[in-house]
């Protein structure tokens, strides 16, 4: 049997930080914040809680993270009051489905999906409790496309580019 490695530090009082990882995966969850201020709120994150800057959309998106699989998207947000969401990777064949389940059970509850400037279909869904989760579905890029121009424009690596 192979060992079990964790890929962050197990508890310990000498335990060290793994530290940022930048590397690209597909997000298995990540949480989403509205800002009104994009600056303001990068320079938290950055400076304040130790994040690194993956890339930016500007005036749109900036992409954190600290270890893997902790992933945060500051999304420009006018000053309406709304909280964080929270996003789960899905594939584009389970959108529609997703959608038609959640509006069956809550009729109203869903938006989308719709297109993104980050290559993804997003489905939103409000739970009864009020929680907003995105269901996100990433979309083929062919590498030679000017999706895929645009994307690496802002930073994003395109594999086989």
């Amino acid at each position: 049997m192979d060992e079990f490695r964790s890929p962050v530090p197990i508890p310990a009082f000498d335990a060290v930080s793994p530290g940022n990882y930048l590397g690209i995966y597909g997000m298995p969850m990540f949480l989403n914040v509205p800002t009104a201020d994009l600056d303001a709120s990068t320079d938290f994150w950055l400076r304040g809680l130790g994040f690194s800057n993956l890339f930016t959309i500007p005036g749109q998106l900036v992409h954190l993270r600290r270890w893997a699989f902790q992933d945060v998207l500051l999304k420009a947000a006018p000053m309406a009051r709304q909280g964080a969401s929270v996003s789960f990777s899905c594939v584009l064949g389970e959108l529609d489905e997703i959608g038609r389940r959640c509006a069956e059970l809550l009729p109203g509850c869903t938006s989308g999906p719709e297109e993104m400037p980050w290559n993804s279909m997003d489905l939103t869904v409000v739970t009864p409790e009020g929680t907003s989760v995105v269901m996100t579905a990433a979309q083929p890029i062919e590498p030679g496309s000017a999706v895929a121009d645009r994307l690496r424009a802002v930073g994003i690596e395109i594999p086989g580019a």
